[in-house]
């Protein structure tokens, strides 16, 4: 696919084990795009704009930024994206941090077909001129029980994409009708040739005490899927469950002391 001259190429390094961070270098004129609140730190000489639409900047006039803005809406995004240019004479660079334990998985969209299928609050950055749109499920069983509901979003372009998502990340590449079978939650992307749907788990035994849920997402190939080991919401889950307020057994584990110990290190809540 040739390179489009609205497409920005980008170099990058990704820091870090669990919590990364990507560091993007930018050479002068070039930009980034990522969300709002997602910059780590960025070097003397990048300034940043704030942008209403989808950052494609193919979008043409009042109208055509009112669309981009509305599709982000309906991800659950904020209306706004930040453009981060570097206007030096010289390489800056900037980075993004990833928002909880995970891996930032890097994709370049001219090698994998130019659009990917991306769960919601996945995407971390890009180069400038990759769209972050939407994308719709057509499947009412996969808008209703897939676990991220009928809209994702959609990554258009040739450029670096950056994708964040939960503990471990695997890509699988699925052969015309190869079937994967996986948690709802944990599909983290896909490329548009794979199909997505949900199944329900079988017998009444396994769906109310296997403890996986009522439904499977299945995933037909041919194409790339990327899942993640630990979805957000498990996580969330978890901790959650784990909070005194919550019934958990969080305060006082590990101490000898118990309440004697918080009670002596300025903890005075029982």
């Amino acid at each position: 696919m040739t390179m489009t001259p609205s497409m920005h190429v980008i170099d990058y390094t990704i820091h870090g084990d669990d919590m990364q961070f990507v560091e993007v270098e930018l050479d002068p004129r070039e930009a980034a795009l990522a969300e709002a609140g997602g910059m780590m730190f960025m070097e003397d000489g990048i300034e940043m704009q704030t942008i209403f639409g989808d950052g494609s900047g193919t979008s043409s006039g009042v109208l055509g930024s009112l669309l981009g803005a509305g599709k982000r809406l309906l991800t659950g995004e904020s209306l706004f994206m930040t453009v981060y240019t570097n206007q030096s004479a010289t390489k800056r660079k900037v980075a993004f941090g990833a928002p909880y334990p995970g891996k930032i998985v890097p994709m370049h969209l001219a090698t994998i077909g130019g659009e990917i299928i991306a769960q919601k609050d996945s995407f971390l950055c890009a180069a400038k001129g990759v769209s972050v749109g939407i994308a719709f499920n057509k499947r009412i069983g996969a808008g209703l029980f897939g676990g991220e509901g009928f809209i994702m979003q959609r990554l258009q372009g040739d450029g670096w994409a950056f994708l964040h998502a939960g503990g471990t990340i695997v890509e699988r590449l699925l052969t015309p009708g190869e079937v994967l079978r996986v948690d709802t939650g944990c599909v983290v992307a896909f490329q548009p040739s794979v199909q997505f749907d949900v199944q329900f788990v079988g017998g009444i035994k396994s769906a109310l005490f296997g403890g996986e849920g009522l439904f499977f997402a299945t995933l037909r190939g041919p194409g790339r899927v990327w899942l993640q080991s630990l979805p957000f919401s498990r996580l969330a889950d978890r901790i959650f469950a784990a909070a005194p307020k919550a019934g958990g057994k969080a305060r006082g584990e590990g101490s000898a002391l118990g309440g004697l110990g918080r009670l002596l290190d300025g903890d005075n809540r029982f």
